[in-house]
């Protein structure tokens, strides 16, 4: 009895604790996305003065399944997230077994590493801008010099070159982030695992197999959530780099056209609404799939 009275006001203390945080998740989280819900169902424009909703029910809905862009941009989206997360995380794993090494100057190297996540997307996204560019662009003229392009390249107008284009660029933008990630969770493991896997006589690709990334599931797996979540709603480094060309109009930036370019308030709610349940559904997945047990 005494144990349970104890347990009893244990759990009230760490609901007193958490509450300030529940409150500020809900006003900041919770009530948007209920709102933006509720705006779904209605037709309404921001070019209204006052607002003048119109109640629709699921019409924006229906629409929205018959909207040839909306599915465009869910492929241009999925595209962009399973290139970019996948050549992410290869090489954010190569980096951080790279400076988790003992080497001369790994502390700089560890620094160094993080200047392209330190940059602000669209200052990036801007600077890559002029780097593609065919007339006076660094890229065309490196490889001009080196003979492996016979005239200039439009990176960022044809329709086959532009998403392999800004899926580099976020590439290079956002591997610094998972390398950070994985370093911590390669940091972690214990340095005993791997001398008695020498001892043993484990080849160096046998300890990285059969030590190293069954204990680095739960960081990776981390870094896959996180790294996902984000890519599905990109929206600046597409914005920047190619405005709302068909060819990589992401949900976000189609979500933003709908809502500020055309006004449409209640479809364009639709579409948010859409793009939440879209990245819930890839986070239940995620989370099932490579779901690991820690001790």
């Amino acid at each position: 009895m005494l144990k349970r009275s104890l347990q009893a006001r244990r759990a009230r203390a760490a609901w007193l604790f958490l509450l300030p945080s529940l409150v500020l998740l809900t006003l900041v989280a919770a009530y948007p996305l209920l709102r933006t819900m509720q705006l779904s169902l209605y037709q309404a424009s921001i070019l209204d003065y006052p607002l003048r909703p119109v109640w629709v029910a699921l019409a924006n809905y229906a629409f929205l399944i018959q909207d040839a862009y909306w599915w465009l941009s869910v492929k241009n989206t999925v595209i962009f997230t399973v290139a970019s997360v996948s050549l992410e995380t290869l090489l954010g794993l190569g980096i951080a077994v790279l400076v988790n090494a003992r080497f001369p100057l790994r502390g700089l190297m560890r620094t160094a590493m993080l200047i392209p996540w330190a940059i602000p997307t669209v200052v990036s996204a801007q600077m890559w801008r002029w780097m593609y560019n065919d007339v006076y662009g660094v890229i065309n003229d490196i490889l001009l010099r080196l003979g492996l392009i016979a005239k200039p390249v439009a990176w960022l107008a044809e329709p086959s070159l532009v998403l392999a284009s800004i899926v580099a660029v976020d590439v290079w933008k956002t591997t610094p982030f998972m390398a950070l990630l994985l370093l911590a969770g390669l940091q972690s493991i214990p340095k005993e695992l791997y001398e008695a896997a020498h001892v043993d006589g484990a080849t160096p690709w046998q300890q990285f197999r059969y030590v190293t990334l069954p204990l680095l599931k739960p960081a990776l797996l981390v870094a896959l959530v996180f790294r996902t979540l984000d890519a599905l709603r990109v929206f600046d480094v597409v914005y920047v780099m190619s405005g709302t060309n068909p060819s990589t109009m992401s949900m976000s930036v189609y979500a933003r056209q709908q809502l500020v370019d055309f006004g449409a308030l209640g479809y364009g709610s639709a579409l948010s609404t859409g793009i939440f349940f879209i990245i819930a559904i890839f986070t239940v997945i995620y989370l099932t799939v490579l779901r690991v047990e820690v001790d």
